[in-house]
Protein backbone atom coordinates (compact mmCIF):
# COMPACT_ATOMS: atom_id res chain seq x y z
CA UNK A 1 0.00 0.00 0.00
CA UNK A 2 1.42 3.38 -1.00
CA UNK A 3 1.81 6.20 1.49
CA UNK A 4 -0.93 8.15 -0.29
CA UNK A 5 -3.41 5.30 0.00
CA UNK A 6 -2.57 4.93 3.70
CA UNK A 7 -3.18 8.64 4.17
CA UNK A 8 -6.45 8.33 2.25
CA UNK A 9 -7.62 5.52 4.53
CA UNK A 10 -6.81 7.61 7.59
CA UNK A 11 -8.31 10.91 6.45
CA UNK A 12 -11.05 10.45 3.82
CA UNK A 13 -14.62 9.15 3.91
CA UNK A 14 -15.60 8.15 0.35
CA UNK A 15 -19.18 8.37 -1.01
CA UNK A 16 -21.39 5.27 -1.12
CA UNK A 17 -18.54 3.31 0.45
CA UNK A 18 -18.56 1.23 3.66
CA UNK A 19 -15.83 2.10 6.14
CA UNK A 20 -14.96 -1.58 6.44
CA UNK A 21 -14.68 -4.52 4.08
CA UNK A 22 -13.87 -2.64 0.88
CA UNK A 23 -10.71 -2.76 -1.20
CA UNK A 24 -8.53 0.31 -1.28
CA UNK A 25 -9.43 2.95 -3.88
CA UNK A 26 -7.27 3.27 -6.96
CA UNK A 27 -4.87 6.21 -7.00
CA UNK A 28 -5.45 8.23 -10.18
CA UNK A 29 -2.56 10.49 -11.16
CA UNK A 30 -3.88 11.94 -14.41
CA UNK A 31 -6.52 11.51 -17.09
CA UNK A 32 -6.70 12.28 -20.77
CA UNK A 33 -9.49 11.63 -23.25
CA UNK A 34 -11.38 8.56 -22.08
CA UNK A 35 -8.42 7.18 -20.14
CA UNK A 36 -7.62 7.28 -16.44
CA UNK A 37 -4.01 6.56 -15.44
CA UNK A 38 -3.22 5.04 -12.05
CA UNK A 39 -0.11 5.64 -9.96
CA UNK A 40 1.24 2.21 -10.90
CA UNK A 41 0.97 2.93 -14.63
CA UNK A 42 -2.29 1.14 -15.44
CA UNK A 43 -4.69 2.63 -17.99
CA UNK A 44 -8.45 2.42 -17.44
CA UNK A 45 -11.12 3.34 -20.00
CA UNK A 46 -13.73 5.51 -18.30
CA UNK A 47 -16.82 3.91 -19.84
CA UNK A 48 -19.25 5.62 -17.43
CA UNK A 49 -17.94 9.19 -17.79
CA UNK A 50 -17.00 9.31 -14.09
CA UNK A 51 -20.56 9.20 -12.75
CA UNK A 52 -22.04 10.45 -16.03
CA UNK A 53 -20.45 13.91 -15.94
CA UNK A 54 -17.73 13.82 -18.58
CA UNK A 55 -18.88 14.64 -22.11
CA UNK A 56 -15.76 15.56 -24.07
CA UNK A 57 -12.99 13.52 -22.47
CA UNK A 58 -10.82 14.25 -19.47
CA UNK A 59 -8.45 17.23 -19.32
CA UNK A 60 -9.86 18.70 -22.50
CA UNK A 61 -7.53 21.57 -23.50
CA UNK A 62 -10.35 23.93 -24.51
CA UNK A 63 -12.07 23.60 -21.12
CA UNK A 64 -8.76 23.68 -19.21
CA UNK A 65 -7.71 26.90 -20.96
CA UNK A 66 -11.08 28.53 -20.25
CA UNK A 67 -10.72 27.75 -16.53
CA UNK A 68 -7.13 28.96 -16.39
CA UNK A 69 -7.89 32.18 -18.26
CA UNK A 70 -10.83 32.93 -15.97
CA UNK A 71 -8.83 32.12 -12.82
CA UNK A 72 -6.32 34.81 -13.72
CA UNK A 73 -9.07 37.45 -14.05
CA UNK A 74 -11.81 36.66 -11.52
CA UNK A 75 -11.88 33.42 -9.56
CA UNK A 76 -15.00 34.17 -7.51
CA UNK A 77 -17.30 36.93 -6.33
CA UNK A 78 -20.48 36.98 -4.25
CA UNK A 79 -23.43 36.65 -6.64
CA UNK A 80 -25.90 38.66 -4.57
CA UNK A 81 -25.56 42.26 -5.71
CA UNK A 82 -22.84 41.41 -8.25
CA UNK A 83 -22.70 39.67 -11.60
CA UNK A 84 -20.12 38.82 -14.26
CA UNK A 85 -19.86 38.08 -17.95
CA UNK A 86 -19.32 34.27 -17.80
CA UNK A 87 -22.57 33.79 -15.83
CA UNK A 88 -24.55 36.07 -18.13
CA UNK A 89 -23.21 34.40 -21.27
CA UNK A 90 -23.94 30.93 -19.88
CA UNK A 91 -27.50 31.82 -18.86
CA UNK A 92 -28.23 33.27 -22.30
CA UNK A 93 -26.79 30.23 -24.05
CA UNK A 94 -28.71 27.77 -21.89
CA UNK A 95 -31.97 29.57 -22.57
CA UNK A 96 -31.22 29.42 -26.30
CA UNK A 97 -31.02 25.60 -26.30
CA UNK A 98 -33.69 24.82 -23.69
CA UNK A 99 -37.39 24.77 -24.68
CA UNK A 100 -38.79 28.21 -25.48
CA UNK A 101 -40.90 28.34 -22.32
CA UNK A 102 -37.80 28.62 -20.12
CA UNK A 103 -36.86 32.21 -19.34
CA UNK A 104 -34.73 32.45 -16.18
CA UNK A 105 -31.66 30.68 -14.79
CA UNK A 106 -30.92 30.12 -11.09
CA UNK A 107 -27.40 28.88 -10.29
CA UNK A 108 -26.41 26.41 -7.58
CA UNK A 109 -23.60 23.88 -7.30
CA UNK A 110 -24.72 20.28 -8.01
CA UNK A 111 -27.63 18.14 -9.11
CA UNK A 112 -29.08 17.69 -5.64
CA UNK A 113 -29.11 21.43 -4.96
CA UNK A 114 -30.65 22.06 -8.38
CA UNK A 115 -33.47 19.76 -7.25
CA UNK A 116 -33.77 21.53 -3.89
CA UNK A 117 -34.11 24.87 -5.67
CA UNK A 118 -36.81 23.46 -7.96
CA UNK A 119 -38.86 22.04 -5.08
CA UNK A 120 -38.63 25.24 -3.03
CA UNK A 121 -39.39 27.35 -6.11
CA UNK A 122 -42.56 25.32 -6.76
CA UNK A 123 -43.81 25.41 -3.17
CA UNK A 124 -43.20 29.13 -2.79
CA UNK A 125 -44.86 29.83 -6.14
CA UNK A 126 -48.17 28.83 -4.58
CA UNK A 127 -47.35 30.25 -1.14
CA UNK A 128 -46.73 33.69 -2.65
CA UNK A 129 -50.20 33.59 -4.20
CA UNK A 130 -51.94 32.43 -1.04
CA UNK A 131 -52.80 29.08 -2.62
CA UNK A 132 -52.65 25.94 -0.47
CA UNK A 133 -50.98 23.24 -2.59
CA UNK A 134 -48.54 21.23 -0.53
CA UNK A 135 -48.17 17.85 -2.22
CA UNK A 136 -45.65 16.49 -4.71
CA UNK A 137 -45.94 13.48 -7.01
CA UNK A 138 -42.88 11.44 -7.99
CA UNK A 139 -42.32 8.14 -9.77
CA UNK A 140 -41.33 5.05 -7.80
CA UNK A 141 -37.64 4.27 -8.17
CA UNK A 142 -36.72 7.92 -8.60
CA UNK A 143 -33.35 9.33 -7.57
CA UNK A 144 -33.01 13.10 -7.37
CA UNK A 145 -30.10 13.54 -4.97
CA UNK A 146 -29.06 13.08 -1.36
CA UNK A 147 -30.04 16.32 0.35
CA UNK A 148 -33.27 16.21 2.34
CA UNK A 149 -35.67 17.62 -0.23
CA UNK A 150 -34.11 15.51 -2.95
CA UNK A 151 -34.30 12.41 -0.76
CA UNK A 152 -37.94 13.13 -0.01
CA UNK A 153 -38.91 12.97 -3.69
CA UNK A 154 -36.73 9.92 -4.31
CA UNK A 155 -37.35 6.24 -3.71
CA UNK A 156 -37.56 5.28 -0.06
CA UNK A 157 -35.30 2.37 0.84
CA UNK A 158 -32.06 1.40 2.61
CA UNK A 159 -30.32 4.61 1.46
CA UNK A 160 -32.96 6.83 3.05
CA UNK A 161 -34.15 4.65 5.94
CA UNK A 162 -32.14 6.43 8.67
CA UNK A 163 -33.72 9.71 7.57
CA UNK A 164 -37.28 8.63 6.76
CA UNK A 165 -38.79 10.28 9.88
CA UNK A 166 -37.45 13.64 8.70
CA UNK A 167 -38.55 13.50 5.05
CA UNK A 168 -41.72 15.23 3.90
CA UNK A 169 -44.62 13.22 2.53
CA UNK A 170 -44.64 12.52 -1.20
CA UNK A 171 -47.16 10.62 -3.33
CA UNK A 172 -45.45 8.03 -5.52
CA UNK A 173 -46.96 6.43 -8.60
CA UNK A 174 -45.69 3.06 -9.79
CA UNK A 175 -42.86 2.94 -12.27
CA UNK A 176 -44.62 2.66 -15.66
CA UNK A 177 -43.30 -0.68 -16.87
CA UNK A 178 -44.33 -1.65 -20.37
CA UNK A 179 -47.94 -2.79 -20.33
CA UNK A 180 -48.75 -0.95 -17.10
CA UNK A 181 -48.90 2.58 -18.51
CA UNK A 182 -52.68 2.97 -18.19
CA UNK A 183 -52.66 1.77 -14.58
CA UNK A 184 -49.98 4.32 -13.72
CA UNK A 185 -51.85 7.08 -15.54
CA UNK A 186 -54.99 6.36 -13.52
CA UNK A 187 -52.96 6.46 -10.28
CA UNK A 188 -51.58 9.80 -11.37
CA UNK A 189 -54.97 11.13 -12.40
CA UNK A 190 -56.55 10.25 -9.07
CA UNK A 191 -53.84 12.22 -7.24
CA UNK A 192 -53.88 15.25 -9.54
CA UNK A 193 -57.65 15.65 -9.60
CA UNK A 194 -57.70 16.23 -5.83
CA UNK A 195 -56.42 19.72 -6.61
CA UNK A 196 -53.81 19.92 -3.84
CA UNK A 197 -50.71 18.88 -5.82
CA UNK A 198 -48.06 21.56 -6.22
CA UNK A 199 -45.55 19.71 -8.39
CA UNK A 200 -44.75 16.58 -10.36
CA UNK A 201 -41.03 15.74 -10.47
CA UNK A 202 -39.55 13.13 -12.80
CA UNK A 203 -36.46 11.93 -14.63
CA UNK A 204 -37.72 12.24 -18.21
CA UNK A 205 -37.91 8.97 -20.18
CA UNK A 206 -35.14 7.18 -18.25
CA UNK A 207 -34.42 6.72 -14.55
CA UNK A 208 -30.68 6.65 -13.93
CA UNK A 209 -29.66 5.35 -10.51
CA UNK A 210 -32.53 2.85 -10.26
CA UNK A 211 -31.05 0.91 -13.16
CA UNK A 212 -31.25 2.97 -16.37
CA UNK A 213 -34.95 2.11 -16.63
CA UNK A 214 -36.60 3.45 -19.79
CA UNK A 215 -40.30 4.27 -19.90
CA UNK A 216 -42.92 5.56 -22.33
CA UNK A 217 -42.52 9.06 -23.77
CA UNK A 218 -46.21 9.05 -24.72
CA UNK A 219 -47.26 8.32 -21.15
CA UNK A 220 -45.04 11.06 -19.72
CA UNK A 221 -46.49 13.53 -22.23
CA UNK A 222 -50.01 12.50 -21.19
CA UNK A 223 -49.17 12.87 -17.48
CA UNK A 224 -47.66 16.31 -18.03
CA UNK A 225 -50.65 17.49 -20.05
CA UNK A 226 -53.00 16.50 -17.24
CA UNK A 227 -50.75 18.02 -14.57
CA UNK A 228 -50.48 21.37 -16.32
CA UNK A 229 -54.26 21.45 -16.80
CA UNK A 230 -54.53 21.38 -13.00
CA UNK A 231 -51.74 23.96 -12.52
CA UNK A 232 -49.28 21.37 -11.26
CA UNK A 233 -45.68 22.47 -11.84
CA UNK A 234 -43.80 19.88 -13.90
CA UNK A 235 -40.15 19.55 -12.83
CA UNK A 236 -37.80 17.73 -15.20
CA UNK A 237 -34.71 16.40 -13.46
CA UNK A 238 -32.33 16.39 -16.44
CA UNK A 239 -29.22 16.17 -14.29
CA UNK A 240 -28.23 12.91 -15.99
CA UNK A 241 -30.21 13.14 -19.24
CA UNK A 242 -29.22 16.69 -20.19
CA UNK A 243 -26.62 17.76 -22.75
CA UNK A 244 -27.05 14.99 -25.27
CA UNK A 245 -27.08 11.79 -23.25
CA UNK A 246 -30.41 10.57 -24.67
CA UNK A 247 -29.64 11.60 -28.27
CA UNK A 248 -31.42 14.96 -28.02
CA UNK A 249 -29.81 17.92 -26.24
CA UNK A 250 -32.41 17.35 -23.51
CA UNK A 251 -34.63 14.33 -22.99
CA UNK A 252 -37.57 16.74 -22.79
CA UNK A 253 -36.95 17.62 -26.45
CA UNK A 254 -38.61 14.27 -27.19
CA UNK A 255 -41.83 15.44 -25.54
CA UNK A 256 -44.71 17.51 -26.92
CA UNK A 257 -45.44 19.14 -23.57
CA UNK A 258 -42.59 21.02 -21.96
CA UNK A 259 -41.65 21.08 -18.28
CA UNK A 260 -42.11 24.24 -16.22
CA UNK A 261 -38.81 23.75 -14.42
CA UNK A 262 -35.50 22.10 -15.40
CA UNK A 263 -32.80 20.77 -13.07
CA UNK A 264 -29.35 20.56 -14.70
CA UNK A 265 -25.87 19.54 -13.56
CA UNK A 266 -23.36 16.72 -14.38
CA UNK A 267 -22.53 17.36 -18.06
CA UNK A 268 -23.22 21.08 -17.67
CA UNK A 269 -19.52 21.87 -17.25
CA UNK A 270 -18.34 18.92 -19.31
CA UNK A 271 -17.54 17.21 -16.01
CA UNK A 272 -14.78 19.69 -15.22
CA UNK A 273 -16.26 21.55 -12.24
CA UNK A 274 -19.22 21.27 -9.89
CA UNK A 275 -22.29 23.21 -10.97
CA UNK A 276 -26.06 23.10 -10.79
CA UNK A 277 -28.74 25.07 -12.61
CA UNK A 278 -32.49 25.37 -12.18
CA UNK A 279 -34.48 27.12 -14.90
CA UNK A 280 -38.12 28.15 -14.94
CA UNK A 281 -40.87 29.82 -16.93
CA UNK A 282 -42.05 33.42 -16.85
CA UNK A 283 -45.26 32.23 -15.17
CA UNK A 284 -43.35 30.99 -12.13
CA UNK A 285 -41.30 34.17 -11.86
CA UNK A 286 -44.47 36.28 -11.87
CA UNK A 287 -45.38 35.01 -8.40
CA UNK A 288 -42.11 36.42 -7.06
CA UNK A 289 -42.28 39.85 -8.73
CA UNK A 290 -43.59 41.96 -5.89
CA UNK A 291 -42.77 44.95 -3.71
CA UNK A 292 -43.37 42.62 -0.77
CA UNK A 293 -39.88 41.62 0.41
CA UNK A 294 -41.28 38.40 1.89
CA UNK A 295 -42.08 37.12 -1.60
CA UNK A 296 -38.35 37.02 -2.40
CA UNK A 297 -36.84 33.61 -3.17
CA UNK A 298 -34.49 33.39 -0.17
CA UNK A 299 -32.08 30.76 -1.44
CA UNK A 300 -28.40 30.86 -2.34
CA UNK A 301 -25.01 29.17 -2.15
CA UNK A 302 -21.56 30.53 -1.41
CA UNK A 303 -20.28 29.43 -4.80
CA UNK A 304 -23.35 30.39 -6.82
CA UNK A 305 -22.31 31.15 -10.42
CA UNK A 306 -18.62 30.72 -9.68
CA UNK A 307 -16.88 32.44 -12.63
CA UNK A 308 -14.41 29.61 -13.27
CA UNK A 309 -17.22 27.07 -13.30
CA UNK A 310 -19.26 29.27 -15.65
CA UNK A 311 -16.22 29.53 -17.92
CA UNK A 312 -15.90 25.73 -17.93
CA UNK A 313 -19.60 25.37 -18.77
CA UNK A 314 -19.34 27.89 -21.61
CA UNK A 315 -16.33 26.01 -22.99
CA UNK A 316 -18.24 22.73 -22.71
CA UNK A 317 -21.15 24.24 -24.67
CA UNK A 318 -18.68 25.38 -27.33
CA UNK A 319 -17.75 21.71 -27.81
CA UNK A 320 -21.22 20.24 -27.34
CA UNK A 321 -22.84 22.37 -30.03
CA UNK A 322 -20.33 21.47 -32.75
CA UNK A 323 -21.19 19.22 -35.67
CA UNK A 324 -18.41 16.88 -34.53
CA UNK A 325 -20.03 16.33 -31.13
CA UNK A 326 -23.42 15.71 -32.71
CA UNK A 327 -21.88 13.17 -35.08
CA UNK A 328 -20.12 11.46 -32.17
CA UNK A 329 -23.42 11.10 -30.32
CA UNK A 330 -25.05 9.60 -33.42
CA UNK A 331 -22.07 7.28 -33.87
CA UNK A 332 -22.33 6.12 -30.26
CA UNK A 333 -26.02 5.39 -30.68
CA UNK A 334 -25.40 3.39 -33.87
CA UNK A 335 -22.59 1.41 -32.26
CA UNK A 336 -24.68 0.68 -29.16
CA UNK A 337 -27.59 -0.52 -31.30
CA UNK A 338 -25.28 -2.87 -33.21
CA UNK A 339 -23.87 -4.26 -29.97
CA UNK A 340 -27.39 -4.61 -28.60
CA UNK A 341 -28.23 -7.01 -31.43
CA UNK A 342 -25.21 -9.12 -30.47
CA UNK A 343 -26.18 -9.54 -26.82
CA UNK A 344 -29.96 -9.13 -26.49
CA UNK A 345 -30.66 -12.85 -26.87
CA UNK A 346 -27.70 -13.99 -24.78
CA UNK A 347 -28.62 -16.32 -21.93
CA UNK A 348 -26.84 -14.04 -19.45
CA UNK A 349 -28.73 -10.94 -20.59
CA UNK A 350 -32.26 -9.66 -20.10
CA UNK A 351 -34.01 -6.41 -20.94
CA UNK A 352 -31.20 -4.92 -23.00
CA UNK A 353 -31.95 -1.35 -24.11
CA UNK A 354 -30.37 1.65 -25.77
CA UNK A 355 -31.34 5.29 -25.47
CA UNK A 356 -29.08 7.74 -27.25
CA UNK A 357 -25.55 7.29 -25.89
CA UNK A 358 -26.72 4.98 -23.06
CA UNK A 359 -26.67 1.18 -23.27
CA UNK A 360 -27.89 -0.95 -20.36
CA UNK A 361 -28.91 -4.51 -19.60
CA UNK A 362 -29.58 -6.74 -16.62
CA UNK A 363 -27.36 -9.67 -15.83
CA UNK A 364 -29.30 -12.87 -15.31
CA UNK A 365 -28.63 -13.90 -11.72
CA UNK A 366 -30.39 -16.04 -9.16
CA UNK A 367 -31.68 -12.88 -7.43
CA UNK A 368 -34.01 -10.12 -8.58
CA UNK A 369 -32.73 -6.99 -10.27
CA UNK A 370 -31.72 -4.56 -7.54
CA UNK A 371 -29.03 -2.04 -6.61
CA UNK A 372 -28.13 -4.46 -3.81
CA UNK A 373 -27.81 -7.48 -6.07
CA UNK A 374 -24.46 -9.06 -5.20
CA UNK A 375 -23.41 -9.21 -8.85
CA UNK A 376 -21.93 -5.75 -8.46
CA UNK A 377 -19.29 -7.12 -6.08
CA UNK A 378 -17.68 -9.23 -8.79
CA UNK A 379 -18.62 -7.27 -11.91
CA UNK A 380 -16.83 -4.07 -10.86
CA UNK A 381 -13.43 -5.62 -9.99
CA UNK A 382 -13.57 -7.90 -13.03
CA UNK A 383 -13.85 -5.01 -15.47
CA UNK A 384 -11.30 -2.91 -13.58
CA UNK A 385 -8.87 -5.82 -13.94
CA UNK A 386 -9.47 -5.65 -17.70
CA UNK A 387 -8.83 -1.91 -17.82
CA UNK A 388 -12.47 -0.76 -18.06
CA UNK A 389 -14.35 1.36 -15.53
CA UNK A 390 -17.93 0.10 -15.26
CA UNK A 391 -19.79 0.70 -12.01
CA UNK A 392 -22.83 -1.60 -12.17
CA UNK A 393 -26.09 -0.68 -10.48
CA UNK A 394 -26.40 -4.03 -8.74
CA UNK A 395 -26.79 -6.49 -11.60
CA UNK A 396 -27.50 -3.74 -14.15
CA UNK A 397 -24.49 -3.19 -16.39
CA UNK A 398 -24.47 0.01 -18.41
CA UNK A 399 -22.26 2.06 -20.72
CA UNK A 400 -22.44 5.84 -20.84
CA UNK A 401 -19.03 6.88 -22.20
CA UNK A 402 -17.69 10.30 -23.12
CA UNK A 403 -18.84 11.27 -26.62
CA UNK A 404 -15.23 11.33 -27.86
CA UNK A 405 -14.54 7.64 -27.21
CA UNK A 406 -12.87 6.13 -30.25
CA UNK A 407 -14.23 3.15 -32.15
CA UNK A 408 -11.13 1.25 -31.09
CA UNK A 409 -11.75 1.85 -27.40
CA UNK A 410 -15.45 1.17 -27.85
CA UNK A 411 -14.66 -2.14 -29.54
CA UNK A 412 -12.44 -3.07 -26.62
CA UNK A 413 -15.19 -2.27 -24.10
CA UNK A 414 -17.79 -4.24 -26.09
CA UNK A 415 -15.43 -7.21 -26.47
CA UNK A 416 -14.62 -7.17 -22.74
CA UNK A 417 -18.33 -7.27 -21.93
CA UNK A 418 -18.87 -10.05 -24.46
CA UNK A 419 -15.96 -12.07 -23.07
CA UNK A 420 -17.49 -11.80 -19.62
CA UNK A 421 -20.90 -12.92 -20.85
CA UNK A 422 -19.44 -15.88 -22.73
CA UNK A 423 -17.14 -16.98 -19.94
CA UNK A 424 -18.19 -15.42 -16.63
CA UNK A 425 -15.64 -16.03 -13.86
CA UNK A 426 -16.73 -17.54 -10.61
CA UNK A 427 -17.69 -14.76 -8.18
CA UNK A 428 -15.19 -16.01 -5.62
CA UNK A 429 -12.29 -15.45 -8.03
CA UNK A 430 -13.02 -11.73 -8.42
CA UNK A 431 -13.99 -10.73 -4.89
CA UNK A 432 -11.64 -8.52 -2.94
Amino acid sequence: MSDWIKKDAEAIWHPFTPLRGMENPLMIERAEGVNLYTSDGAKIIDAISSWWVNLHGHSHPHIAKAIADQASKLEHVIFAGFTHEPAIRLAERLLEILPENQSKVFYSDNGSTATEVAIKMAFQYFYNQGVSKKKIIAIDGAYHGDTFGAMSVGERGPFTEPFDPYLFDVSFVDFPEEGKEEKVYQQFRTLVEKGDVAAFIFEPIIQGASGMRVYSMALLDKMMALAQTYDVICIADEVMTGFGRTGKLFASDCLINKPDVFCLSKGLSGGAMAMGVTTCTEKIQAAYRSNDLMKTFFHGHSFTANPMTCAAANASLDLLLTKESEENRLRLNDRHLSFLKMIENHSMVRNARVLGTILAFEMNTEKDTSYFNEARHYLYPYFISKGVLLRPLGNVLYLIPPYVISDEDLNYVYQTVLDFLNNPPKPESTKG
